[in-house]
C-alpha cells in the first residue's frame, strides 16, 4: 500500500494517480492535522493514512482503490446522512475532521469541484447530536502575557464569547476559570508552549485537546484588528474590555481560529463580554470538587452528575435554561441588587402556582433557541431546524401573557422585553412544509403557493399524465386521427405515434422521429418543450427549493440579535421558575441577603443529603457566624456524626443564596461572601507525586493566602495526614492565623478531632465551641446529628470501629490498650526508648481536668433540657 505521511510523498505520486486522487491530495495538504472527509456522491471517503487511522477508530471496513495496481490506495467511507455520528466518535478521541463537500453544478474536465466547508474540532462542535443539551461546549484561548495572563472562551453553538485576565503574576484565577469552563479544546501559542510558558496548564493535558497556533495570531495589533473587523467597530471601549490587553490577545487569536475553521458567517458571536472575578463569588476548583457542585466526588457514581448539587437543583424545562442554571452556579452573583431582583422574581413565581405550572408546561415544548440560532447563522440548519424554531416562536405570546409581575421588577422587565418574533414565525410558516425532509437535496421542503416558479415545476411533476392525456385528445381532434397516441420511452423520450394508414392526415408541423413496421413516431415543438420541462422538473425543483431555503435561512439569520435576546430571557425565566418549583416542592425559604458580615442559618438542611435519605428524617442544624463573637466555630465529634455534612450544607446554602435561589432552612440571613474555601478530605495526587498530606497542605496554603474577612472557610480534619503532635500543632497555628488574618480575620467552620483546639475559646472571644451530639447506650453510640454548644473531649473511635465491622477481638483489645494509655501505663516504656531527637511536648498542662474544661465551655443559659441531660451523661462517663 502507498503511504502518504508527508507532503513530499504526495508530490511524488501526483503523476501516477487519477485526477480525483490528485484533487484529494492537493486539498489534504492544507489539512495535515485533520481527518479529511472527502464527499463522493452519497459517501464521505477517506484515503491513505486517514483511512488506516479512521477504519480502526470507527470500526469500519478498510478497502482500497486501484485494486489491480501495484500499489493500492487504502480507502474507507461512511454514508453522508450518518456522518455526524462518525465525526462525533473521532472528535471524542481528540481528533479534528475537515469536511470537504462537492460544489454542485461546477465541473472541470469532468471532475467535480470540491472544497473544505468547515473543520470540526472538539471545541467547535455545532451538531446537536454531538452536544450535551444542558452543557456548554467551550473552546478557550490562553495567552501568558508579561504580567497578566489572558483567557477567552467561546461556545460556538450559542455564540457566547467572553474574555478575562489575571491579576499581575497570578495565574490561579485563570486555572480556576479553565476548571469552571471545562473546555473541550485549549488554544495556545506555539513558541510560548515550546518554551514551557504553559506549564501551569499541565493538569489539564489529560482529556483536553491542545491546539497550537502561530504566535502572530496572538500579536496585540493582529488580535485587536481581528476583533474590530468582526464586530464592525473602531474601538473595543464600548464593550468594556479595551484596557485588557492580554485578554484581547487571547480573544483575537481565538476568533481568528474560528473564522479559519468554520468558513462561514459568525454573526451570532455578537460581542466580546469582559468577565471580572470581583463581580462574582469565587469558588476554586478544589472547593467545587469538595462541595460536589456539578459532579459526585466519591463513592458509587463518582464523576457523574447524579448526587451533585446541580443534579437536584436542575429541574429546568429547556436546554438553554439548564445551561444558564449551571452558569449561575459557576458564577454566583455578589451584586446585592441583582440578587434581590432574582429572589423577588422567585418569590412571585412561587406564589403564583397556576401561572408557574402553565409557564413550565409551555417551556417544556420549547426547542433550544440558542443552538438553533447558531446552526442557522453558520449555515448548517436543516428544514426541521427552522420548523423547530417556528414551533417555539409560536408559543412566545402565550408565555409572555402568563408571566406574573407582582412585586418583581425583573419579571415586569422580562415580560416587556421578550420579543414575540412573530414575523420570523410567519416567514417560516409561509414557506416550509410541516413534512419537510431531513436533508436539503430531497425536495419537498417548500410549500406550494410560496413561489410561482416552484409551483409550475411541482405541477409539471404531478400533472404530467393529465397534460399528456389532454394533448392526445387535442391532437386527435386537430388531425382527425382517432387512434393517435402520445407515448414515452427512455431512448426517444415523448412522441406522437400514428399508424401508416393515417399518414396522409399528419400535420405539417409534425417532425418524424422514428419509423416502425406499422407506424411512424413524431414530435412537435410543443411536445419537445414539455419533455424538457418534465425530464428536468425534478432536478430544477430540488435546486430551486434549495435556493429558496437558503434565502429564508439568511432572512432568519439576519435577526440573530433578536433571537439571542429572546432566548436569553426565556432561559432566565426557566431558571427562575425552576427555583420557585424547587422551593414549593421542598420547603425552601427566601434568604435575606445583605451587606453585613453575618451568616445566620436557622435549621438549615443539606440540599442533596436530605433528598437522598430513604426512610429517614434529616436533622436540621443552625449556624451563626460573624466577624465579632462567632468568627470561628470549632466543631468536635466522632466520625459519622455528621460534622462534614454540617460544614458542607452551610457552604451550599450560602452558594444557593448567591445564585438567587431559595434555600433549605427555616430562616436565613446571608451577608455577601467574596469567596468560599474548603479543606475537606484529600486524596493522593499520584500523577504529580504528591501525598495526601502534601495535597492537604497545598489546599490549606491557598486558603491562608487568599481568605478575607468576607470569605467563608470550611476546614475538616486538618493535620490528620501526619503525626498527632505535628497535626495538632499545624491545626492550632492555622486556626490562629485565620483568626488574626487582616483586620477582620476569616469566618471559619473548623471541624476537628483535636479536642485541644477547644482551648482557643479561652484566648479568643470570637471562637465558639460546638459538638455534634451522640448518645451512649450499652457501650454503643447513637448519632443524634445535632450541633450543640460546647466541645466534645471523647472521640468514640472504638465504638465507630465496631460499627464499621472490626472483629470483636480487635475492638476488645483496643479498649484494653486505650485504658493503659489513659492510665499512663506505657510511660516507663516511653522513657526507656532510645533518644532519637527532640521530644515533642504537649501544649497543655496535665493538671487541668477534662471535666473542668468541659464545664468552662458550657453556656448554661442557652442549654435545653435535652442538652443538659446529654452533658450530665458525658460528665458521668468521664468520671467513670
Amino acid at each position: 500500500m502507498i503511504s502518504v505521511s508527508s507532503v513530499a510523498n504526495f508530490t511524488v505520486m501526483i503523476n501516477k494517480i487519477t485526477p480525483m486522487i490528485q484533487q484529494y491530495l492537493e486539498i489534504k495538504q492544507n489539512y495535515q492535522d485533520a481527518i479529511l472527509f472527502y464527499r463522493m456522491g452519497d459517501f464521505y471517503e477517506m484515503f491513505f493514512d486517514d483511512a488506516l487511522k479512521a477504519s480502526k477508530l470507527l470500526d469500519i471496513a478498510l478497502t482500497s482503490r486501484n485494486k489491480n495496481a501495484e500499489e493500492r490506495v487504502p480507502m474507507c467511507g461512511v454514508p453522508y446522512h450518518a456522518a455526524s455520528g462518525y465525526i462525533n466518535r473521532l472528535i471524542s478521541q481528540g481528533l479534528k475532521v475537515a469536511v470537504c463537500e462537492q460544489k454542485d453544478g461546477e465541473e472541470t474536465k469532468g471532475l467535480v469541484k470540491r472544497e473544505v466547508v468547515r473543520i470540526v474540532t472538539p471545541g467547535l462542535v455545532i451538531d446537536g447530536d454531538m452536544l450535551e443539551d444542558k452543557v456548554n461546549n467551550f473552546i478557550v484561548s490562553v495567552y501568558p502575557g508579561e504580567k497578566k495572563t489572558g483567557l477567552a472562551s467561546l461556545d460556538i453553538s450559542t455564540g457566547e464569547f467572553r474574555l478575562t485576565e489575571s491579576e499581575p503574576n497570578d495565574v490561579s484565577s485563570i486555572l480556576d476559570e479553565v476548571a469552571r469552563l471545562n473546555p473541550a479544546e485549549i488554544l495556545v501559542a506555539n513558541k510560548i508552549e515550546e518554551e514551557g510558558g504553559y506549564s501551569f496548564l499541565e493538569g489539564f493535558r489529560r482529556g483536553k485537546t491542545f491546539t497550537g497556533r502561530d504566535d502572530a495570531s496572538f500579536a496585540p495589533d493582529a488580535a485587536r484588528e481581528c476583533l474590530l473587523k468582526h464586530f464592525k467597530v473602531v474601538s473595543l471601549e464600548g464593550f468594556g474590555c479595551d484596557n485588557m490587553p492580554a485578554g484581547i490577545q487571547a480573544a483575537g487569536a481565538l476568533l481568528q481560529y474560528v473564522q479559519e475553521t468554520q468558513k462561514a458567517g459568525l454573526d451570532h458571536i455578537q460581542r466580546p463580554t469582559p468577565h471580572f472575578t470581583g463581580d462574582y463569588l469565587i469558588i476554586d476548583d478544589t472547593t467545587r470538587r469538595n462541595l460536589e457542585l456539578t459532579q459526585k466526588a466519591h463513592g458509587p457514581g463518582a464523576g457523574g452528575r447524579r448526587g451533585s448539587l446541580l443534579d437536584i437543583l436542575d429541574i429546568t424545562m429547556t436546554s438553554m435554561g439548564g445551561r444558564m442554571l449551571r452558569r449561575w452556579m459557576d458564577y454566583p452573583l455578589r451584586n446585592l441588587r441583582g440578587l434581590q431582583a432574582r429572589l423577588e422574581a422567585v418569590s412571585v413565581l412561587k406564589d403564583h402556582h397556576s401561572a408557574r405550572r402553565e409557564i413550565r408546561a409551555i417551556l417544556d415544548e420549547f426547542y433550544d433557541l440558542e443552538r438553533l440560532n447558531g446552526r442557522i447563522v453558520l449555515g448548517n440548519a436543516m428544514p426541521r431546524d427552522l420548523l423547530a424554531l417556528k414551533s417555539s416562536l409560536l408559543r412566545l405570546p402565550d408565555l409572555i401573557a402568563l408571566i406574573p409581575s407582582g412585586t418583581s421588577d425583573l419579571l415586569k422587565e422580562m415580560a416587556g422585553s421578550i420579543d414575540p418574533l412573530g414575523d420570523m414565525a410567519r416567514i417560516i410558516e409561509d414557506a416550509i412544509r410541516e413534512d419537510a425532509p431531513l436533508g436539503l437535496r430531497e425536495g419537498g421542503m417548500i410549500k406550494e403557493g410560496y413561489s410561482p416558479a416552484l409551483d409550475e415545476l411541482i405541477s409539471i411533476q404531478r400533472d404530467g399524465r393529465d397534460w399528456i392525456a389532454r394533448l392526445e385528445a387535442t391532437e386527435r381532434v386537430r388531425t382527425g386521427i382517432s387512434n393517435l397516441r402520445v407515448g414515452f420511452n427512455r431512448v426517444f423520450g415523448y412522441y406522437i405515434e400514428v399508424t401508416k394508414s393515417n399518414f396522409s392526415s399528419v400535420p405539417g408541423d409534425y417532425i418524424r422521429k422514428q419509423t416502425l413496421v406499422n407506424a411512424e413516431r413524431f414530435i412537435t415543438p410543443e411536445l419537445k418543450d414539455y419533455e424538457e420541462k418534465v425530464l428536468t422538473a425534478g432536478e430544477k425543483r430540488t435546486d430551486l427549493e434549495y435556493r429558496i431555503f437558503q434565502e429564508i435561512r439568511l432572512r432568519v439569520a439576519a435577526e440573530t440579535t433578536r433571537i439571542q435576546k429572546t432566548a436569553h430571557l426565556v432561559a432566565q425565566l426557566d431558571v427562575l421558575a425552576s427555583f420557585a418549583e424547587n422551593a414549593d416542592r421542598h420547603g425552601y425559604v427566601c434568604p435575606k441577603v445583605n451587606d453585613s458580615d453575618t451568616i445566620l442559618i436557622r435549621d438549615g438542611r443539606h440540599p442533596v443529603v436530605e433528598r437522598t435519605l430513604k426512610g429517614q428524617r434529616f436533622v436540621p442544624n443552625s449556624v451563626l457566624m460573624d466577624n465579632d463573637q462567632n468568627q470561628m466555630l470549632i466543631i468536635t465529634g466522632p466520625n459519622m456524626a455528621g460534622k462534614s455534612t454540617i460544614l458542607r450544607q452551610a457552604a451550599l446554602i450560602v452558594l444557593m443564596a448567591h445564585m438567587g435561589s431559595f434555600i433549605p432552612a427555616e430562616e436565613a440571613s446571608i451577608g455577601l461572601v467574596d469567596r468560599i474555601f474548603s479543606r475537606v478530605g484529600a486524596m493522593d495526587d499520584l500523577a504529580r507525586g504528591q501525598s495526601t498530606f502534601m495535597v492537604e497542605m497545598m489546599e490549606t496554603a491557598n486558603i491562608l493566602n487568599n481568605a478575607t474577612g468576607k470569605s467563608l472557610v470550611i476546614m475538616d480534619e486538618i493535620g490528620r495526614g501526619t503525626s498527632t503532635f505535628d497535626g495538632l500543632s499545624i491545626a492550632w497555628a492555622v486556626a490562629e492565623y485565620l483568626l488574626d488574618k487582616g483586620e477582620k480575620g476569616a469566618r471559619t467552620l473548623f471541624a476537628t478531632h483535636y479536642h485541644e483546639l477547644a482551648e482557643l475559646s479561652h484566648s479568643y472571644k470570637n471562637v465558639k465551641n460546638y459538638n455534634v451530639a451522640v448518645k451512649e447506650w450499652n457501650e454503643e453510640i447513637i448519632f443524634l446529628h445535632r450541633l450543640i454548644p460546647g466541645s466534645m473531649n471523647y472521640s468514640y473511635g472504638i465504638q465507630v470501629a465496631r460499627l464499621a465491622g472490626l472483629p470483636e477481638d480487635v475492638v476488645r483489645r483496643a479498649k484494653e490498650i486505650l485504658k493503659k494509655i489513659e492510665g499512663n501505663e506505657f510511660g516507663t516504656a516511653v522513657k526507656r526508648m532510645p533518644d532519637k531527637g527532640p521530644v515533642q511536648l504537649g501544649l497543655f498542662s496535665a493538671d487541668e481536668s477534662r471535666i473542668l474544661r468541659m464545664l468552662k465551655d458550657v453556656d448554661i443559659a442557652s442549654l435545653t433540657p435535652l442538652e443538659a441531660l446529654n452533658l450530665l451523661n458525658e460528665l458521668q462517663r468521664q468520671i467513670k
